[in-house]
């Protein structure tokens, strides 16, 4: 029997301390315009933080338990704990052990995938594919959760996308279609615009570097256009073609959400109408590494995916890597509160 990796359950959280661009406005006096340019130009409106006691793991973890609940599974009958994200609780070890041992997921393998925002997509076709090549394995989980903020220099106006959040997925192996195709792309010469740059093997945290700010996330130098503008409509392409599908069989198409112009740009590039994607940065802020499974889990709260639905996702990170994966959807995953 074929062991095609079905997505049967989702769940997204989002903490509850909102922090609104009035509140950065404020924040950001000696730069009065540059909240109301930032807003124009991505769409976003606001964002929301978890306790500062809290760390990734922390916010997780409702997510995780929130899907398997959908899913109607238990802790315990988690066989593989895939956590995506760029905001780890620890350089090592991987958030997704932590995640694990307070999940209570105790019969369960696990292993952390860093490829920034591109990390979901990745994580998604990761687990068809352990699915389809492990007997033994049942449920899988994975959850893309991002915290970029509490790595963020308070006076540093990247902080306006920075949202905190997490998307979740359960995933089980089925004989009816499901995990269709995968693509990825990268491009390492943009590896130094982005990132933490201190604290790892190229430079250990030091006194100096922390004084200096380095081992806080930093824009270096801004990314072109280009990379998603081009390079999206490319990566979604190369999923249709390793899938054999139309562009236009696409019923759902899921892009990292950090400008809502961008998206729009993108999907009229594809000759696709807009009601076939989704967005939720205007009110969730760039949450990172979990915006995917979080615009997903609402656009099925909102009704918009049903049993046989084309579903492409399109993650893009810093480095830069891109990821995408396409699913067609078999289980009804409605019915949230």
């Amino acid at each position: 029997m074929d062991r095609i990796g079905q997505i049967v359950a989702t769940a997204r959280y989002l903490p509850e301390i909102e922090i609104s661009n009035d509140d950065l406005r404020a924040r950001f006096t000696d730069s009065p315009d540059f909240v109301d340019k930032m807003e124009e130009s991505t769409g976003i409106r606001r964002r929301w933080y978890a306790p500062e006691d809290w760390a990734t793991s922390d916010l997780a973890l409702p997510a995780a338990a929130k899907a398997l609940e959908r899913a109607g599974r238990s802790a315990e009958d988690v066989d593989l704990v895939i956590v995506g994200t760029d905001s780890p609780d620890y350089i090592t070890p991987a958030t997704s052990v932590v995640l694990q041992h307070k999940l209570g997921a105790v019969n369960a393998g696990t292993f952390d995938i860093g490829c920034a925002c591109a990390s979901f997509p990745t994580g998604l076709a990761t687990a068809a594919g352990w699915l389809a090549t492990n007997r033994s394995l049942r449920t899988v989980l994975v959850v893309g959760v991002y915290m970029m903020h509490k790595l963020a220099a308070p006076d540093d106006p990247m902080v306006f996308f920075y949202g905190d959040g997490a998307g979740a997925a359960v995933l089980e192996a089925g004989d009816q279609p499901g995990f269709v195709a995968a693509a990825t792309q990268a491009d390492g010469s943009y590896h130094r615009h982005w990132g933490i740059y201190s604290g790892g093997t190229y430079e250990p945290a030091t006194a100096a570097s922390v004084e200096e700010g380095r081992t806080r996330v930093r824009l270096i130098e801004r990314y072109p256009p280009e990379v998603n503008h081009e390079g999206w409509p490319r990566l979604v392409r190369r999923l249709a073609q390793n899938g054999d599908f139309g562009l236009d069989e696409i019923s759902l198409l899921i892009f990292t959400q950090v400008r809502k112009p961008s998206i729009e740009l993108v999907m009229e590039e594809l000759g696709l109408p807009l009601e076939r994607t989704h967005t939720i940065m205007e009110e969730c802020g760039y949450t990172g590494s979990a915006c995917l499974g979080m615009a997903f889990d609402d656009a099925v709260a909102q009704g918009e995916v049903s049993p046989g639905d084309l579903v492409v996702f399109v993650g893009s990170g810093v480095g830069y890597n891109q990821a995408g994966c396409a699913f067609r959807i078999q289980h009804d995953l409605g019915g949230h509160e």
